[in-house]
């Protein structure tokens, strides 16, 4: 690699690496016989968004939402029906939530610059989040209250009920049709959608309510629907929450267990043993990995990272993969994380153990370590 160039506001400087750093895909330094090979991993894949995308279809849903939305807070009060006016309530966060979501698209397609190396891709989390503590918080509300109509209902127009009920399913119908053509991958979109179709489920309640009290005068049924939509909020809530954190917590992706992907990794030929293992998600649908590989004194450690990405990518997804690949036994003034030998254990092939805890090796493993063969995760 012969160098990089940085453009900044005010300057630019040409950075050349010496021999001995260590370079991305393929570089490798040398000292006393020792090799320490690291791969980003990317080629040939782009994290880049579309900003423009999903856009026309979110406007179009917004559009729809926001005009039906202003009839039906008036047709609401005067018909003095909680479901319509929890309705129209979940529809200003269903519009609060698309803008939400274009403003967090335009945010996730900048490039990676400055202290922000991935990019602002997480905005899109952020926003997937906010919406879902959004859908908690008015579920709360909207439950008290339709809670406290089941014991003093009050006098609800049916006819006006019915009426823009339907209206609202036809509107919602149009706006989820429209948000379900968008790349619902995106948890940012899909926190979008989520909104919209609750909100259908909820017209289609309130429609039904609105027909009991029309036919039977049974008032309840009005809170009865507000309290079916509550229960819809509450599920579609909890599930953004709790799939938005586990990307800000750094958990794997859901569907991938590290271990299952270490003890898989670890049956690569040449490879020894598989430590600091790591897997996240950078955004939705974009999983990336890290590990330090160690593999057989004298093994191509290329060849080991090169076989370890192709398997990654084929089987698991994982295109963005950085794996740090050294051989066992090769150590520079102490400076590469290396398998002792235990008192008790016995000597694998070249002299290497094959049975050491990660203290020996690592002060930090991050983690359990994983070598071929039955062993504790």
């Amino acid at each position: 690699m012969a160098g990089h160039e940085h453009s900044h506001d005010d300057h630019a400087h040409d950075q050349r690496h010496s021999p001995s750093h260590s370079h991305g895909s393929g570089g490798h330094a040398h000292g006393s016989g020792g090799h320490s090979h690291g791969s980003g991993g990317h080629g040939g894949h782009s994290h880049g968004v579309a900003a423009d995308a999903d856009r026309r279809w979110l406007l179009s849903a917004l559009a729809l939402i926001v005009v039906f939305m202003a009839g039906e807070v008036v047709v609401g009060f005067a018909a003095q029906s909680l479901a319509l006016i929890s309705d129209a309530a979940h529809m200003l966060t269903d519009a609060a939530s698309i803008v939400l979501a274009l403003i967090a698209m335009r945010l996730a397609a900048r490039p990676a610059r400055g202290g922000y190396t991935y990019g602002l891709k997480r905005a899109e989390i952020l926003s997937a989040q906010a919406n879902g503590v959004t859908l908690l918080v008015l579920s709360a509300w909207l439950g008290y209250e339709a809670v406290t109509r089941l014991f003093e209902p009050p006098q609800v127009t049916g006819s006006l009920v019915l009426i823009t009920a339907l209206i609202g399913i036809v509107v919602n119908l149009a706006a989820t049709w429209c948000m379900s053509k968008a790349n619902r991958s995106s948890l940012n979109v899909e926190g979008a959608f989520q909104h919209v179709l609750t909100d259908l489920y909820a017209f289609i309640a309130t429609a039904v309510a609105g027909a009991i009290v029309l036919t039977t005068g049974f008032a309840r049924a009005d809170a009865i629907a507000s309290l079916i939509v509550v229960a819809l909020m509450l599920k579609a809530g909890i599930a953004l929450v709790r799939d938005s954190g586990r990307i800000f917590l750094e958990a794997a992706p859901a569907g991938i267990d590290p271990d299952a992907v270490a003890d898989r990794m670890v049956t690569e030929p040449l490879v020894e043993e598989i430590h600091d293992l790591h897997i996240w998600e950078i955004t939705s649908g974009q999983p990336a990995l890290s590990a330090h590989i160690l593999v057989t004194p004298g093994g191509d450690c290329h060849a080991v990272r090169r076989s370890l990405q192709r398997r990654l990518s084929d089987e698991y997804g994982i295109t963005h993969s950085t794996l740090q690949v050294d051989h066992v036994g090769e150590d520079e003034a102490g400076a590469l994380l290396q398998i002792a030998t235990p008192p008790d254990s016995t000597a694998a092939p070249n002299g290497a153990s094959a049975a050491s805890s990660a203290a020996e090796h690592c002060a930090d493993s991050h983690g359990p370590v994983h070598r071929a063969g039955p062993h504790e995760h």
